[in-house]
């Protein structure tokens, strides 16, 4: 059994050092690997099939809302890009410029985009020329390019895959709606797919999107207790189509400026389950992206009947609509289990000689390794069962972690020694001045993760900041983030 062990001997604890806990994850895991282009990844099957099966899941929850799908040019002419100057400053750090074409030095330089705005707004312009043709409800799932100085895996790298979601509407009005509507869409779909309970809230001033009038975001605690941004949805106002000239004429007969949203998510979230439900052994995927759900074992399969039998249970499960595979390899079982633990698949079954004999079989869950024996014929029905229980199990224990590292600070003494010696969120009241943002940052690397939607974002009469005891605006969640 010793040689059963190794797969697992390779994984650094995840308390000893976390951040080498998740590098040896990834690489384990055969999720990535890394390449000759400096900063950026590849994608192996077995991350890429995670990404698919997110990116399928949020296409048709956006569909649902009447999105469609449409694909725009990943260069940007700069004197496009220069005619939004809050949003070639927030970007202009980490934008990659094409100089040249060919062997010929271009008239105009043009950059890899790092977002779409410019290229959807000079879209609008064309098509958008009456209240008949509004709203514009388009998404693109593309890769974009951030010069990143430090990157990891999933989390930061210099090129890396997302969907960005750009709409125009004819009031105010509509484009709030659909700004809060698509940050909904994201934090349900964290919730019911990724099992990640999340923070609804909204970004102060200092960390809202350049350009945007207001940005929405969800927040989720990972494993060693820092935040992470999981998805953003932007307002921006008329602030595109004034710089870009993109009107159209009303009911009224009248020249109006269209009013334009942005959304995006990005395969960070692949970094995200990991982080919030990896262990010691590896991945512990949630059932419903899991690209495998349910692996077949065989024990003991030379014996007779068993491979058999091992194989027609693993397409009935098939039929039953749960992505599984059969583990037939010539490698022992010890080592096939520490493997199916290593790539998180959520259920195992194994059959062997004495359970044929009994006409049973072993489920075996991932995320708290219980086994239960059922019957070969209720199999199907019993793990079906099982993968939504371990989905609801999953969400419940990360919620029950985040609310464990959620603290309250009423004082600048007592924030400051949370921040050292307590990671996850910090609970504090703010006085709304950036002054007092920056310091809190400066002081601890805390930055204002959000605004919490609801009562909860709301400041008594009595509250004072944590940072200069002035009367304070509104309760904000802190904390260190990737």
């Amino acid at each position: 059994m010793a040689g059963d062990k190794k797969l697992v001997e390779a994984i650094t604890a995840r308390d000893v050092d976390f951040a080498q806990w998740y590098t040896d994850v990834v690489k384990k895991a055969e999720l990535t690997g890394y390449t000759s282009v400096k900063g950026c990844m590849v994608f192996k099957p077995a991350g890429y099939a995670i990404w698919e099966n997110i990116r399928s899941e949020l296409d048709r929850r956006f569909k649902e809302t009447g999105v469609e799908n449409v694909y725009l040019p990943m260069f940007i002419p700069e004197s496009l890009l220069q005619k939004e100057k809050d949003h070639v400053e927030g970007f202009a750090p980490e934008v990659a410029w094409v100089t040249h074409g060919g062997l010929n030095v271009l008239q105009e330089r043009m950059c890899v985009r790092p977002t779409s705005e410019t290229l959807f707004c000079d879209l609008y312009k064309k098509d958008i020329q009456s209240y008949r043709d509004l709203p514009k409800l388009y998404n693109q799932w593309c890769s974009v390019v951030r010069w990143e100085k430090t990157t990891r895996p999933f989390l930061r790298s210099r090129e890396f895959l997302w969907q960005e979601g750009h709409t125009a509407h004819a009031t105010a009005e509509e484009a709030e709606e659909r700004t809060i509507l698509m940050l909904n869409v994201y934090a349900d779909f964290l919730e019911e797919v990724l099992a990640i309970p999340v923070i609804r809230g909204k970004k102060t001033d200092k960390e809202k999107f350049a350009g945007a009038e207001s940005t929405y975001t969800i927040e989720s605690l990972m494993h060693d207790g820092k935040a992470l941004q999981s998805g953003t949805s932007h307002n921006f106002g008329d602030g595109f189509a004034k710089a870009f000239g993109i009107q159209f004429t009303d009911k009224d007969n009248t020249l109006k400026y269209v009013h334009q949203t942005s959304w995006g998510m990005t395969t960070r979230l692949i970094g995200a389950v990991i982080m919030v439900h990896g262990d010691d052994e590896g991945l512990v995927l949630p059932p419903k992206i899991a690209p495998t759900q349910c692996v077949v074992i065989p024990i003991r399969q030379k014996a007779e009947g068993v491979l058999d039998c091992a194989q027609e249970l693993c397409e009935e499960l098939k039929r039953a609509g749960i992505r599984t595979k059969l583990d037939d390899s010539d490698r022992s079982p010890g080592w096939k289990f520490a493997d199916q633990e290593m790539r998180g698949f959520p259920l195992r079954v194994e059959i062997g000689p004495k359970d044929i004999e009994r006409g049973e079989c072993v489920l075996v869950r991932r995320d708290t390794r219980e086994k239960l024996q059922v019957k070969i014929g209720e199999a199907a029905e019993k793990a079906a069962a099982l993968l939504e229980t371990i989905h609801r199990d999953m969400y419940e224990r990360a919620l029950a972690f985040r609310k464990a590292h959620t603290y309250d600070a009423a004082d600048y003494e007592e924030f400051r020694k949370t921040a050292d010696e307590k990671p996850g969120f910090i609970r504090a009241y703010w006085c709304g001045e950036e002054s007092c943002e920056d310091k809190i940052k400066e002081d601890t690397t805390c930055t204002s993760r959000c605004i919490p939607f609801g009562e909860e974002g709301e400041a008594p009469e009595d509250a004072v900041c944590v940072c200069c005891g002035k009367k304070a605006k509104r309760l904000v969640y802190w904390g260190k983030a990737y």
